[in-house]
């Protein structure tokens, strides 16, 4: 997060053994926002304090991720252990319920939350992903080409490790570039040094690969057994209009059966809108949430 935000205070929380970092700030019902790959908890710095005004909004980092813990082990990366760090997260602040809302992995993260959680979950965001099972399923070549990342970094460890650990900034900064519509000017300087200084970090990259690697080896099979179940909580899915998912799929028709309640809005750019549009993005979310 920005530190030109004096609104939004940083800390961290032990839960169950894992070190969670995390910003709050503002006044209202509570929402939880969760960021994805390959950034941190400043992927919100632009939204944030949009939202704070009508919310009390909680911005973590994703265990593996920034300056939240990293445990070893792939299966400590699946979306359900992911999961439950936020529930307790939420808890330890004192919400037993609350709105949430997730990009990329942290939309995946938000989904297996409501499928395991849902009396925790009062409404439920994702932000530019189709459903984990129906990606891998049914892999087409546009976004095997698109998406390659997800099967380099699930190859077995030290492999893709070795490789981004030649230049971890250019190679990170070319997942920025290629999902989407995006330059580097997209994004706040700020920010993209909270991203650098997370990359530079071997255990950070270590824990990316094994979110990735989780995914295959763990998630799609939790994902499988769930297949027929739908979150009853009412449900936006946010997609950007020039991004590779839009470009491969009909990105609400993905969720209609598993979204009891769905609502639906292309915003302006790529994968990375929320850095392309943040004002969009937080009167979109702010539309729904006070719906």
């Amino acid at each position: 997060m920005r530190n030109d935000i004096p609104c939004f205070t940083a800390t961290h929380a032990t839960l169950d053994g894992i070190d969670i970092a995390y910003e709050t700030g503002g006044v209202g019902p509570p929402l939880l926002l969760l960021h994805g790959f390959p950034q941190t908890r400043a992927m919100w710095a632009e939204v944030a304090p949009r939202l704070a005004q009508d919310f009390t909004v909680i911005c973590p980092d994703l265990r593996g991720y920034g300056e939240s813990g990293k445990p070893n082990g792939v299966d400590s990366y699946s979306f359900r252990e992911m999961a439950r760090d936020q529930v307790a997260l939420m808890r330890h602040l004192g919400h037993d319920s609350f709105h949430l809302a997730g990009h990329d992995r942290g939309g995946r993260t938000a989904h297996r939350m409501a499928l395991d959680a849902p009396q925790a979950v009062r409404t439920l965001t994702v932000m530019d992903i189709v459903p984990t099972h129906l990606l891998l399923s049914d892999l087409t070549y546009k976004v095997a080409k698109a998406y390659y990342h997800w099967f380099f970094l699930a190859q077995p460890e030290p492999f893709p490790e070795s490789m981004i650990a030649a230049n971890p900034e250019a190679y990170y900064e070319s997942c920025l570039l290629s999902f989407g519509k995006a330059t580097l000017a997209d994004f706040n300087p700020a920010q993209l040094a909270a991203y650098r200084a997370a990359w530079a970090d071997p255990a950070c990259r270590r824990a990316m690969c094994d979110d990735y690697r989780a995914a295959i080896e763990v998630d799609f099979h939790l994902d499988a057994a769930d297949l027929g179940r739908r979150v009853p909580c009412p449900a936006l899915v946010l997609y950007g209009a020039d991004g590779a998912m839009a470009r491969a799929y009909d990105v609400p028709a993905t969720w209609a059966d598993r979204l009891a309640d769905m609502t639906a809005r292309a915003i302006p750019g790529g994968h990375f809108f929320v850095d392309q549009s943040p004002q969009q993005t937080a009167d979109a979310l702010r539309a729904f949430l006070i719906a």
